[in-house]
C-alpha cells in the first residue's frame, strides 16, 4: 500500500510543482505559494493526479479514476491516473490539456493550454508520447503515438508531432518539422513562438523565386519585354521576444 515515505514523496513533489509555477509562470511573480495552491488550475490538476497515481499504483479501485474525473471537471485538464509525471511539471492555464494513459513526462516540463499527449489507433501497450526533462510544449500542440521527445526540446504552438524529436530541437508545423531558431538551439521554457522558422513558408518562398527566375528567362529567350508579375515577398517576423527574452 503506501505509508509515510509515499506521503513525504508527494509533499516533496508538491513543493516542486508550486516552485515551478513561481519560476516559469510570469503571472505568479510576487504571488504567495498559498495563492498558487488555491488559484492555479494547472497546479490543482497536477496535485490531483499525483494523489490519483499513488492510489492507482497501490491498486485501489474506483478512487483514482474518480479523482481524475473530478479534477477534469474542475480544471479542464484530463490526466489518466496511470500516466507517469516527473517533478516540477507546469501546466500553464491548463484548459483542454489531455495526457493519456501510457504518457511519460520528465522533470521541469512546461505544457501550455490545449496540448494533447495522445495515442493513435486502438493498439494496446505503450501508445502515448514520452517527454524528456525540460521540454516545452506550446499551446494547442498535438503529440501522438509512442514517440520520444528529447531533453530541452521545444514544440511550437499548434504543431502536430508524430515522429521522435531530438534533444534541444525545435519543432513547428503540421506535420511537425525540426528547425532551428536563427541557426541556434532554442534555450529556456519561454513562449516566443512568433520567431520560429516556418519550413512551409520557406519552401514556398524558394518556389516563388524559382518561378520568377524562369519567367525572366522565358521572356529573354522569346524577346517578350513584358515585365514579369512581381512575387510578393513573405512577411519576415521581426521584433522583440514577446516572452521578455
Amino acid at each position: 500500500m503506501f505509508g509515510l515515505s509515499t506521503l513525504a514523496r508527494v509533499a516533496s513533489e508538491l513543493r516542486r510543482d508550486v516552485g515551478a509555477a513561481h519560476q516559469r509562470d510570469p503571472a505568479a511573480r510576487g504571488v504567495s505559494s498559498t495563492e498558487i495552491l488555491t488559484s492555479w488550475p494547472g497546479v490543482h490538476a497536477v496535485i490531483s493526479h499525483r494523489i490519483a497515481h499513488v492510489l492507482f499504483e497501490a491498486g485501489v479501485p474506483l478512487a483514482p479514476r474518480s479523482i481524475a474525473y473530478i479534477s477534469r471537471s474542475i480544471t479542464g485538464v484530463e490526466i489518466h491516473p496511470a500516466a507517469k509525471i516527473g517533478k516540477g511539471l507546469l501546466i500553464d492555464h491548463g484548459s483542454g490539456v489531455v495526457i493519456g494513459e501510457t504518457a511519460e513526462i520528465g522533470d521541469d516540463v512546461t505544457i501550455y493550454q490545449g496540448v494533447t499527449l495522445g495515442g493513435t489507433g486502438f493498439a494496446t501497450g505503450k501508445r502515448h508520447p514520452t517527454l524528456g526533462d525540460e521540454v516545452t510544449v506550446g499551446s494547442g500542440a498535438k503529440l501522438l503515438g509512442p514517440i520520444e521527445v528529447g531533453r530541452g526540446a521545444k514544440i511550437g504552438a499548434n504543431s502536430v508531432v508524430i515522429t521522435d524529436v531530438p534533444a534541444d530541437a525545435t519543432v513547428v508545423g503540421n506535420p511537425g518539422h525540426v528547425v532551428r531558431v536563427d541557426g541556434r538551439k532554442a534555450v529556456g521554457p519561454d513562449a516566443d513562438w512568433i520567431h520560429l522558422p516556418d519550413p512551409v513558408a520557406e519552401a514556398i518562398k524558394r518556389l516563388s523565386e524559382r518561378i520568377e527566375s524562369l519567367d525572366s528567362r522565358v521572356a529573354e529567350l522569346s524577346g517578350d519585354e513584358t515585365e514579369a508579375a512581381p512575387v510578393r515577398p513573405l512577411r519576415s517576423v521581426r521584433g522583440p521576444n514577446p516572452a521578455g527574452g
